[in-house]
């Protein structure tokens, strides 16, 4: 049977510090141009895949923002989107801004991805709003209204904060939005601060995965999944086999299949180096 691999990124095919090696990606490089069936899905944004994986001979479109996005690489074209409903979304906001939170907004209008923010309350905004200025990221705009970026599509909210507030606002939006959503609340591996996500109900990697290998005819493959992170516990949950890395959550490597090393030594890329020689 041919084999589908998807992995993670940050914390799994990526290093500590947010690099995709030059071993990892020399080793997927040939395997790709050799014919591997492989692609990722992440929590980040195509516009940082590009930066990240431009140049690799990736043929399957990417699972993006925690499967809200199923986009072609290359172009940025969007296949699939799975928005918050704009009433759920504009109630969501609310509830937030009540909390005393002002969110970052992900948002589609039909033609381009955008990125809106409003008050920047603490170091950890200041933090991703510099790194995405850094980066010279194209959806970037400063909204006085957040009304005008909750008219377009909304695939995520993002909530940067302490862990205590973070969590006292995961348990109250899971509560009172109950299976309308998909909420994670983690630490940022790259900051000090917590990060919390929601998304649609319907956006989860696993659901995700399942749009792309309809739409490109893969659902005879045996699906093989890494990952490290309680937003992968889905996709471990529909994989003919799950590898999680050794850094991994318990809670994900108690559902793997296998754990191989850290994502600090390129586990990810040997793993599939391995597979590879031995199929």
């Amino acid at each position: 049977m041919d084999t589908l691999y998807i992995s993670d990124l940050d914390g799994t095919l990526l290093g500590d510090d947010a690099v995709f090696s030059a071993r990892s990606r020399s080793i997927l490089d040939r395997l790709l141009r050799e014919g591997l069936c492989f692609t990722v899905a992440t929590a980040r944004s195509v516009h940082s895949l590009k930066a990240m994986l431009g140049g690799l001979p990736l043929s399957l479109p990417v699972v993006e923002f925690n499967g809200a996005y199923v986009t072609d690489l290359a172009s940025g074209t969007h296949l699939s989107v799975q928005a918050l409903p704009r009433a759920t979304a504009m109630e969501l906001h609310a509830c937030m801004v009540e909390a005393g939170h002002s969110p970052f907004l992900s948002t589609f209008d039909g033609a381009q991805d955008r990125l809106s923010h409003g008050a920047i309350l603490n170091a950890g905004m200041e933090w991703y709003l510099e790194d995405r200025r850094r980066h010279q990221d194209p959806r970037l705009e400063s909204l006085a209204d957040p009304a005008l970026a909750l008219a377009q599509q909304v695939v995520c909210m993002t909530v940067i904060g302490e862990r205590g507030p973070l969590e006292a606002l995961e348990a109250t939006l899971n509560a009172r939005f109950n299976g309308r959503i998909e909420v994670h609340c983690v630490p940022h591996l790259y900051s000090n601060w917590h990060w919390l996500t929601v998304h649609d109900a319907g956006a989860t990697k696993d659901q995700g995965i399942r749009r792309l290998r309809q739409a490109q005819g893969l659902e005879g493959h045996q699906l093989v999944v890494f990952g490290d992170h309680s937003n992968d516990l889905k996709m471990f949950q529909i994989a003919d086999r799950a590898i999680a890395v050794a850094n991994a959550t318990p809670e994900l490597k108690a559902i793997s299949h296998a754990v191989i090393g850290p994502n600090t030594a390129d586990s990810v890329a040997l793993y599939l180096q391995d597979q590879w020689r031995d199929r």
